[in-house]
């Protein structure tokens, strides 16, 4: 067996977070403008999701207006990817030709709450720019005489095997690759998902092995491949992804105390990723110190160039679970963006009830701005064209922003081969007082995977003008070339003009910029001609000499922002 060693870059962390602070760690760090932060909601006994049932037009209302409200609280801490557990136990939240309706809806197994639920948290998620992966717990099925295992064994007999009193899909058995394939063909062919996220996709870990390690693999990993092969076949944008048990296996210098994903369950996720057969994985990364850092290492080391988000074992903090101190997690956090990769909460509940702080601590630090989800570059690479057109009107307090003309290139060609559509374009907004606008800076986005083609944006009355910036992003992530507010120089003749009489430039309220301590006057070719303390009221410029000037606000942190244009003309004195 191959082991892999991150040890070297293992102990540079260790060193790194003796000396550094949380607050250290995530202030030294650039926020990406591409990262998957990501949250399990689960849906098993209405553990996250529903607290009530659904039985009428009322209480559907209900229920559906919970999952709003949890969904607002993601987006506000730039949650961008929901795992929604859809299939549970043999028991599914969405209309089956397989398997009957799970209880946590309507509170009756086999009942239908009178709503589709998966097809409203898509819609739900997708209006707020998240991305909807259908969660799909594989293998066991519950308990041997409740309605899920008692449906399936009574249909697939061969299929099932107990254990104690817990029914399972048996892995050694062909027809559990085409039955679980199934279940994901109906789910990615009937809903627009963004993905299909695989549960316990390996043994449990109290199967009885009769066959080899090696063996099993080969077992799991043709369920696998053939779920691959179904949801692929349909639409290649969705992604296939997987929760693997945190330690993929021993590495040299640490060992995994006997739980891991390759050797203890036979679940080689790395190999999965490394032969094209899973686009992200999440690992269950529910350790800390040694059982955690060269581990996440390890998953990095063996990507591929897929997506890994690490799984955070959140509900650890609850005091009526391990009680660990918050900088366990904000420290990982830390280490995880350091190095380029996700993170996903474990589990919806504990992360929006802010636990310990984990909430205030994303929302208002680490992920205090959006972030795009990485492109699928190894599905299609093909980006988008741009919008043609970008319009931007003001009313009151209100700029309204459009666009048009955006053209989805992939799209063409799958159309031309027959293939399924994807369907639509999404939009990323992007705002910066400075021109052009920075598209790779994540603090500038306003607004991701914007569905349709306006956007409005609330502005104070006197505050700073902005610029703006709109990319096409296809469904593989692709983002085009940004379509972009026109340059300063097409606004000279409407833009803001300060008065001066040669002598004395009247300057605007301080309010209006910020935290300035300084002005900047500047040439139109950016080369800075005086820097003068700032105070209300005005300015002597009677030193500068005539011409075309830029006055700009100079902030404690070296920071300008444009506050007007003046021009110098004096009158010419005869001899």
């Amino acid at each position: 067996m191959t082991v892999f060693s991150p040890f070297s870059r293992y102990i540079s962390i260790v060193l790194s977070l003796f000396f550094l602070t949380c607050s250290d760690l995530t202030a030294q760090i650039p926020l990406p403008k591409h990262e998957v932060r990501a949250v399990w909601l689960t849906t098993i006994g209405g553990l996250d999701w529903p607290h009530s049932y659904a039985r009428s037009t009322a209480s559907i209302k209900t229920q559906q207006n919970e999952l709003c409200s949890i969904l607002d609280k993601l987006k506000a801490a730039n949650v961008n990817t929901v795992l929604l557990q859809t299939r549970i136990r043999g028991t599914v939240i969405y209309p089956s030709i397989y398997e009957p309706w799970d209880g946590c809806l309507s509170g009756i197994p086999g009942t239908s709450p009178g709503y589709d639920a998966l097809q409203f948290a898509i819609d739900e998620c997708h209006k707020r720019g998240m991305e909807l992966h259908a969660w799909v717990v594989t293998i066991p099925v519950g308990k041997w005489n409740k309605t899920g295992c008692q449906r399936l064994r009574s249909k697939h007999p061969k299929m099932l095997k107990r254990i104690g009193e817990d029914g399972y899909m048996n892995p050694e058995c062909n027809e559990t690759a085409e039955y679980l394939g199934n279940i994901c063909r109906e789910i990615t062919r009937n809903y627009d998902i963004d993905g299909i996220h695989l549960d316990y996709i390996r043994y449990p870990e109290t199967w009885k092995m009769s066959v080899s390690r090696e063996q099993g693999r080969r077992h799991i990993t043709a369920i696998v491949k053939q779920i691959h092969k179904e949801v692929k076949s349909l639409k290649p944008w969705v992604k296939l992804s997987c929760s693997p048990v945190g330690k993929h296996d021993d590495l040299t210098r640490y060992d995994s105390r006997g739980w891991n994903a390759r050797t203890k369950v036979c679940q080689d996720a790395q190999a999965w990723m490394r032969n094209g057969l899973m686009d992200e994985l999440f690992p269950m990364m529910y350790f800390r110190d040694n059982q955690f850092y060269p581990f996440a290492l390890d998953w990095k080391e063996n990507s591929y160039g897929r997506i890994i988000a690490v799984g955070l074992g959140i509900y650890f903090l609850s005091s009526k679970e391990k009680n660990w101190h918050a900088d366990v997690v904000r420290r990982q956090m830390g280490v995880l963006r350091r190095h380029g990769l996700g993170h996903a909460y474990f589990r919806s509940q504990f992360f929006t009830d802010n636990t310990k702080g984990i909430y205030d601590f994303a929302a208002k630090e680490i992920d205090r701005h959006p972030a795009l989800i990485p492109p699928l570059t190894w599905e299609s690479a093909v980006a988008p064209l741009p919008p043609d057109e970008l319009k931007i009107t003001h009313k009151d307090n209100i700029e309204c922003i459009t666009w048009s003309g955006a053209i989805d290139l992939s799209d063409v060609s799958r159309r031309s081969s027959g293939m399924e559509s994807a369907n639509y374009l999404l939009y990323n907004v992007y705002a910066s007082p400075e021109w052009p606008v920075d598209i790779s800076d994540a603090s500038n986005l306003v607004a991701v995977r914007y569905q349709g083609e306006s956007i409005t944006i609330e502005r104070k009355n006197g505050s700073i003008p902005l610029y703006y910036a709109v990319t096409a992003t296809d469904r593989y992530g692709n983002e085009s070339k940004p379509i972009c507010s026109p340059e300063p120089e097409r606004e000279y003749v409407s833009g803001i003009f300060l008065p001066n009489d040669g002598k004395t430039l009247v300057l605007p309220g301080k309010k209006n910029v910020l935290d300035a301590h300084f002005i900047a006057i500047e040439t139109l070719q950016g080369t800075i001609v005086s820097t003068k303390v700032y105070n209300n009221g005005k300015t002597d410029i009677s030193d500068i000499p005539d011409g075309f000037y830029v006055l700009k606000s100079l902030g404690r942190k070296g920071i300008t922002h444009r506050i007007g244009y003046f021009i110098i003309k004096r009158k010419q004195h005869k001899h």
